[in-house]
């Protein structure tokens, strides 16, 4: 693949204690103060957009640029020796300043995940952290989780706004990811609809999950949601219609050209410009054909896994495995297909990369039948 895409962004190293198996219905059913919970042994990987997304489309054959910021501690040792692994460390900064960002993340099973999630570097990275001599060598920049990163959304989003339009002057298409919120952090009192009215004429491709979307939109609706979920998964309580087509409304207003909004298990609902104009504002760099992408609308349900041991990375996957596919020159509709068919092939190991497939693969199996849920 000769087209040339930069993943930036949020990066940090994802710590996942294995929990016993067996579907619990509440988080109360096993965390409960005072018990002592027998585990296995944790599973240690890089977490974040960059690593997640930049290694997934790295291993799917995309070139690939990952970059974004660690500290010069154990951490980021251990982050940046991941990396080099895929040979993928060479774009990201070392601060001697910071310390390097980390998740535990508890993936109970049968319920979405709880992430205890400290920053560290991702606070400082800025749009001038993303040379421009990149940008104008790129045909895509994906950019993931500023709201996991203060100076992208400090001043109503400033500094994103800054990041996108330097990647728009240089002539790079710009893909935009989201993360979930903390209600009681600074982050969580951002006013996040100014800040993605602010973005959004900028972003080609908006990749949001319903959660973390509806926050940012419309939080009465996310508390109706919460009150149906009752402690269960939001997503299974989730109505397309109702719930999801009117925040693809709000953003498709704001300027998206491409939405695509990932509902967990379930699938993942897309919304696509019929403005042929505004579609020609993505960067020609990708060579797509507007006859394949506008005026689309419809949801992708997921693919029967062969077995699901944790939801880690599954949503950042599925949209490397939507970009790469695109970079290919592929349609919306296999892009779409192969995004679901890697949610379901990622959930099948504990991290996000050890269960991907190649793309050639994945149509195969499609090909040969798999089922949707």
């Amino acid at each position: 693949m000769s087209k040339k895409v930069i993943v930036a962004g949020h990066i940090c190293l994802d710590i996942t204690p294995v929990f016993p198996e067996g579907r619990k219905q509440n988080v109360a059913d096993i965390l409960q103060p005072g018990k002592l919970i027998e585990m296995g042994e944790a599973d240690i990987h890089t977490g974040g957009a960059v690593a997640n997304t930049g290694l997934a489309m790295r291993i799917l054959g995309a070139d690939a640029t990952l970059m974004g910021k660690v500290g010069t501690d154990a951490l980021g040792d251990m982050v940046c020796s991941i990396l080099q692994k895929y040979d993928a460390q060479d774009g990201v900064i070392r601060s001697a300043q910071e310390s390097t960002s980390y998740s535990v993340v508890l993936a109970i099973p049968g319920i979405d995940r709880i992430f205890l999630h400290h920053p560290g570097a991702n606070h400082t990275f800025c749009a001038a952290d993303i040379p421009q001599t990149a940008l104008e060598e790129a045909a895509l920049i994906h950019f993931g989780y500023p709201p996991l990163m203060h100076t992208m959304y400090a001043d109503d989003g400033a500094e994103l706004v800054k990041l996108f339009k330097n990647a728009k002057a240089a002539g790079c298409a710009t893909s935009l990811d989201l993360a979930a919120v903390d209600p009681q952090s600074e982050a969580g009192t951002a006013d996040w609809n100014l800040i993605l009215k602010n973005v959004m004429p900028y972003v080609d491709f908006f990749v949001p999950s319903a959660e973390e979307l509806c926050y940012m939109l419309d939080p009465g609706r996310l508390e109706q949601w919460q009150q149906r979920a009752n402690g269960q998964d939001l997503t299974e309580v989730i109505d397309i219609e109702q719930d999801i087509v009117p925040l693809a409304e709000t953003c498709m207003s704001y300027g998206a050209k491409v939405l695509v909004i990932k509902c967990g298990a379930a699938g993942m609902y897309y919304r696509t410009t019929d403005d042929s104009a505004m579609f020609g504002q993505i960067g020609a760099r990708l060579e797509l054909d507007p006859a394949q992408w506008c005026g689309m609308s419809g949801f992708e349900r997921s693919y029967v896994p062969e077995r699901v041991l944790s939801g880690t990375g599954a949503g950042d996957t599925s949209i490397a495995a939507f970009l790469t596919a695109m970079l290919e020159g592929g349609p919306l509709e296999d892009c779409m297909h192969l995004a679901a068919a890697t949610g379901a092939s990622c959930v099948a190991a504990y991290d996000a990369l050890s269960g991907l497939r190649l793309l050639d693969e994945l149509r195969e199996k499609i090909r040969a039948g798999w089922k949707k849920c």
